[in-house]
């Protein structure tokens, strides 16, 4: 008994359903006939070649098998340019739409749907992630490979856009803050329109305030930038104050905030931000105060309100 059964050129199969030639086809599941019953393969499914001729259902078809020498001819679902890369399209087509592994090379173009063009099997698993395409029966991403969806996954993991809210405000001494009165010190205040913020009189010697971080996650990556971003906006358009910002972490007493923004949005709710630089970020856990207070002498007129502070940090993927 020999090991294998030579075909020369095309085997016979039962139609399971009616079929086009030049399309995939794939053995019918649970099929009794003799001999098997072939149906399409669908998007991202492995044929096992394509057939020869139209036939309908419970009909003969010639089907030239996916492991003879030489080279096919397929219809295609869609447009695609010589050399592309090829997948298991719906009802037996192929495309260059990603959908589970590619499986062919095009040796021309298709110019139009439906167009019989010569490809070539590509008789390799794949080998890069760029090649496999994703269900996503959830619907969580846009991304059709394996590639495009890890890189959106390790993107989100390790971004520069980790937030951290603040644990506490206080005074520069750590003295509790107070509803907002004319003066030098900062207070809370409602605005006419029910908002919240923390408002600095026009004074020409704002006091400071205190504001407390926990940097204490283990995902926070010590060798990227902390970055301080607040929400602020002036109650007139006199005023353009640098916001003064000073930095310390753990017990050490050394300043190491970044560049101070001015505050230039007039009235206008603008983000401005802060940066503490990378070689100055420790190793979690750690605390951080900040101690912020406009400019003296440059806002002598009209009111500062704070509305948010936040800090973004990078993330890093955790290995426990």
């Amino acid at each position: 008994m020999t090991q294998s059964v030579y075909v020369e050129g095309a085997k016979t199969f039962i139609a399971g359903e009616a079929l086009i030639a030049n399309r995939r086809v794939k053995l019918k599941s649970g099929s009794t006939t003799t001999p098997i019953e072939v149906v399409y393969a669908d998007a991202g499914e492995v044929g096992i070649g394509f057939t020869c001729a139209n036939a309908k259902s419970g009909e003969s078809v010639a089907v030239m098998p996916a492991t003879k020498t030489g080279t096919f001819y397929a219809e295609a679902a869609g447009t695609f340019a010589a050399e592309a890369n090829l997948y298991g399209a719906a009802d037996g087509k192929v495309d260059d739409a990603a959908s589970g592994s590619v499986q062919f090379k095009a040796l021309e173009a298709a110019t139009a749907a439906g167009d019989i063009v010569e490809i070539i099997l590509y008789p390799v698993i794949s080998t890069t992630a760029g090649t496999v395409s994703i269900a996503d029966a959830g619907g969580f991403t846009s991304e059709t490979t394996v590639e495009g969806a890890t890189q959106e996954l390790y993107q989100d993991a390790i971004s520069a856009q980790h937030v951290i809210l603040p644990v506490s405000f206080t005074g520069e001494d750590g003295t509790a803050l107070t509803s907002f009165t004319a003066g030098a010190t900062p207070g809370w205040q409602q605005l006419s329109n029910k908002e919240i913020v923390l408002t600095w009189d026009g004074n020409a010697t704002p006091g400071a305030l205190g504001v407390k971080f926990s940097l204490v996650d283990p995902a926070i990556d010590a060798t990227a930038d902390i970055v301080v971003h607040f929400l602020a906006k002036m109650a007139g358009t006199t005023d353009t104050p640098v916001m003064k910002f000073e930095a310390y972490i753990n017990a050490g007493d050394t300043d190491c905030a970044g560049t101070d923004p001015e505050i230039t949005g007039g009235t206008t709710l603008t983000e401005y931000t802060m940066t503490i630089a990378a070689a100055d970020v420790p190793s979690v856990p750690a605390s951080l105060t900040l101690i912020l207070t406009p400019t003296a002498g440059q806002m002598d007129t009209d009111e500062l309100h704070l509305y948010d502070i936040w800090l973004e940090v990078t993330r890093k993927l955790r290995t426990s």
